[in-house]
């Protein structure tokens, strides 16, 4: 039994920036941040990467490498308030590093009160995240720090961060440990060099025996009793699964559409979230190819609205199929994007006076309303018109996708406006 009631990650913590598992681009001789040690010049940074990589490790070997003082702050426990406290202690010889640990999680008045101290120089601010600073930190402070991007730790420094920990932990030592296997350690902790540490603990107390400790997979995971998914709700991975749901359903493809759905679902992402970036879908890329699909996709929301989960899974899995499986257009999307842009250039551009309303008499006398023919006065219901600013008249901006719907689309166009927009 381990009678440190510190735990593995923090008792074999790197005392020297050397001891440093992976983020050789940084830390290696040429790296930037092994450069600004170096000249004992420290600047003010934001570390983004997935979680257990070793920032706020990075962050306190910075400080001491550099021989200013350190001090720490969580984001999840800290306000302006606490901000405030750190930035009236008197100043020493040297301006402190300051750490804050998941800096995203501080709103703009917070991150705010951090920006003068920067400027002056009166800190040294070090913000870990990971989430995209350029979506979650302010642009004011993000300018007034470099942003370094670690990596995640891959398999040969993960076996070693286990080996090291085996070789120098006194309690892992006790245990006279042998791996056999380091598939499962590697899996259930999803490249989190923190959660891997913690799973090896746990997997080292739960042996009571007095036999040495083999590590298998089998007996890795009847002790972490379940992979818990590697997914945050609000960080890069939200962004990138759903990303990659997306361009599967616009690629067309069930199965992988389904499986990227399936990872959002086990993490528990919000369903309505997922039922509404499939109604966004179906208009940006199916369109008018197979109008059903926004109806489907909208009767989904409302639908998960109502019934929640787990029974909303089938829901979502139904519409997600349709969409994948159903013809594509961007068409619209595309024409309403080129609208806006022509509407930017043109806004100076009058609307034509047939155009304008005339509900007073002085408007009927000046020209306003008038040779506007009205389209139900005339055979199918259609009159041959100008319904843009004269220096626009023929300028297309939809054009009908290769569906079998469109192509409907197109004949109607053709038959109405073939020669004045070239269909």
């Amino acid at each position: 039994m381990n009678t440190d009631s510190t735990p593995l990650p923090e008792r074999v913590r790197p005392r020297v920036l050397d001891d440093v598992i992976g983020q050789r681009k940084l830390i290696g001789p040429s790296g930037a941040l092994r450069r600004a040690v170096e000249s004992g010049r420290l600047p003010s940074m934001i570390l983004w990467g997935p979680p257990g990589v070793g920032k706020t490790t990075l962050a306190l070997l910075l400080a001491e490498a550099v021989k200013r003082p350190f001090i720490a702050l969580s984001a999840i426990n800290s306000g302006v308030k606490e901000i405030r406290e750190v930035l009236s202690r008197p100043g020493g010889l040297f301006s402190p590093v300051v750490f804050i640990d998941e800096i995203h999680r501080f709103n703009k008045s917070q991150q705010d009160a951090l920006l003068g101290a920067v400027e002056k120089g009166q800190i040294t601010l070090i913000g870990a995240t990971t989430e995209n600073p350029s979506f979650e930190v302010n642009s004011a402070l993000l300018s007034r720090c470099q942003v370094y991007v670690l990596e995640g730790l891959n398999r040969e420094e993960l076996i070693q961060l286990i080996d090291r920990a085996i070789a120098q932990d006194t309690f892992l030592q006790s245990k006279r440990i042998t791996v056999e296997s380091y598939d499962a350690l590697l899996r259930l902790s999803g490249g989190d060099g923190r959660k891997l540490l913690n799973l090896l603990e746990l997997v080292a107390s739960a042996h009571v025996s007095a036999d040495p400790l083999i590590i298998t997979d089998e007996g890795v995971t009847a002790v972490a009793q379940q992979n818990i998914a590697r997914y945050d709700k609000s960080g890069e991975q939200h962004y990138d699964i759903i990303s990659a749901f997306i361009k599967s359903l616009r690629g067309s493809d069930p199965n992988a559409a389904l499986y990227w759905m399936a990872r959002m679902i086990v993490a528990g992402e919000d369903p309505v979230f997922i039922a509404r970036r499939m109604l966004i879908m179906a208009s940006e890329d199916i369109g008018n190819a197979n109008p059903t699909a926004m109806i489907m996709a909208s009767e989904a929301v409302q639908a998960i609205r109502s019934i929640g989960m787990p029974e909303g899974r089938i829901i979502l899995s139904q519409v997600a199929v349709y969409l994948a499986t159903s013809p594509k257009s961007n068409a619209s999307y595309v024409a309403i994007d080129e609208a806006i842009a022509l509407a930017e250039q043109t806004a100076h551009l009058p609307v034509p006076l047939h155009l304008r309303n005339a509900p007073t008499k002085l408007m009927k006398e000046i020209g306003y309303g008038k040779e506007y023919q009205y389209a139900h006065g005339y055979e199918g219901n259609f009159a041959l018109q100008n319904f843009l600013p004269d220096e626009l008249k023929g300028r297309r901006l939809y054009d009908p996708g290769h569906n079998a719907r469109e192509a409907e689309i197109r004949r109607s166009l053709q038959k109405w406006w073939g020669d004045w927009y070239g269909y």
